[in-house]
This record gives structure tokens, sequence and C-alpha cells, in this order.
């Protein structure tokens, strides 16, 4: 199973830093004796390959060499790591499309976000293999995020994008498909007059046309750590807490 993981993005809602927004330490881990930083972007690659992902392709602009060395080790997760480079940041389906020529049609494709973390951390799990499927998190403002309207079945309906007046406080926060239908998507993206930036207005376009897609309400929380405000959230999120503790927060 591949992880496609679109990096390519400039971060301006964070920067200015002096290395990719993708490597911002948040939380730690320890490896032998030695304790040390974890980047952001790991979170997402430990519930990939959680969910069975062998093999991870990064998305990254041409400047970010850091997020090549820093997985290049080898000492960071066993999967194997691809690089594609999206040359100008064009939106997130252009990015996620570029993983297209290392994904062969027969292998399921995970595709997540490397500035957010999320639980539980199993949750990929609960998708399917056989049908484009996105997990879901509730969060108390869905108009930050992209919404996720589904009928009493699970079957999306619609993806409002950023909207003030969502239907639903359900947001995706990551997805997944056969790759024959990666390749379908990415051909009728092609094909729209308009090549569309999000993924949310790719699908509700996919859906008028006939698609089919799931929405999994597996998810408990979610923080996407892309801003100061949530990178705050996701320290404490990843704080400690006694046994006797209940699960961590919903967080908006």
């Amino acid at each position: 199973m591949w992880g496609v993981i679109p990096a390519a993005g400039n971060g301006t809602r964070i920067q200015p830093l002096a290395f990719s927004k993708e490597l911002l330490p948040v939380g730690g881990r320890s490896d032998a004796l030695t304790e040390r930083p974890k980047a952001v972007s790991e979170y997402l690659v430990e519930r990939m390959v959680r969910a069975g992902a062998d093999k991870i392709c990064f998305v990254i602009s041409p400047g970010k060499s850091d997020i090549m060395e820093y997985y290049g080790t080898g000492r960071v997760t066993p999967a194997d790591i691809a690089y594609v480079v999206q040359p100008r940041a064009t939106g997130l389906c252009d990015a996620i499309f570029r993983a297209r020529p290392v994904v062969p049609k027969d292998e399921p494709v995970l595709v997540g976000l490397p500035d957010t973390i999320w639980f539980p951390e199993d949750a990929l799990c609960a998708l399917p293999d056989d049908k484009l499927s996105f997990l879901l998190f509730p969060v108390e403002q869905p108009r930050f995020f992209d919404a996720v309207v589904t009928d009493a079945a699970g079957r999306v309906e619609e993806i409002q994008v950023k909207s003030p007046d969502a239907r639903s406080n359900w947001i995706w926060g990551a997805f997944k498909m056969p790759g024959h239908v990666f390749h379908e998507l990415h051909d009728f993206w092609r094909a729209r007059p308009e090549p569309d930036e999000y993924v949310g207005t790719l699908v509700n376009a996919w859906l008028a046309q006939g698609g089919e897609a799931v929405g999994v309400r597996a998810g408990e929380s979610y923080v996407d750590v892309g801003t100061l405000d949530g990178y705050r959230s996701a320290m404490q999120m990843l704080r400690p807490v006694p046994q006797d503790t209940a699960e961590p927060p919903l967080v908006a």
C-alpha cells in the first residue's frame, strides 16, 4: 500500500521558520536511551504504516531538500520512501496527483496532510480498500476545514470547503482509495475545464458525475498544526495525562 503525503506547501500561516513546516518539532520520541524531538509529519507517517502502508511518497517543492535529508536516513520509518517534485505550489489536487507515476492501479492509496495530528492512531484502519473513503473527525468550528455531509448510510453527499455555513461538524482528515480510482480521479481532474485546487470541489464534481465516496466517522480528535494556535493545541494534546483521565479532547 502507498501513502501519499503532499508536503510542497509554503507554510505561510506559520512562517518564518528555518526549515520546512513538515519538520516542525512537536512532542518527542525515544530512540534506545536517547529522547529527541519528533517532526509533526512523523505522526502521519506512523499512522499510515500502522494502516498497512509500506511505501511513502512525499510530494515536495524544489526547495525542500531538508525533508529528503530527514527521511532519507532510514531511521525514522521502516517504510520505503519516494519523493516527487511539484514545481510550483498550484493546489492540493495538483500536489497529490504528482504521485501518480509511482502509484500502481492495483494497490490501495492513503492520502493525509503532514501538518496535522489526530487520534486514534489506528483510525486509518477503519477505511475500506475498495472505494474512495474519507476519515472523518468532529470539530467545533468546521468553517475552517472541509466539512463532509453524509447520508444515514455514510455515503458522501457533499464536501463543503471552508464554508461559513457548514452543515456538518465532521471534517475529513485523510482519505483512501484503490489505485485505479486514484488514476480515474486524476484523469477526471485533468479533463475539467479548470483543474480544481481543492479536493472537496473535485470530489463534488466526481459525485455529480456518478462517482461514489463514503465517510467513516472513526476519528475522535484533530489538530491542524499549520498555525500558531494549532501548534499550541497539538502540544497540549500530546501532553502526558494520568491513566484515569479521559481521551484527548475534541479540538477545533
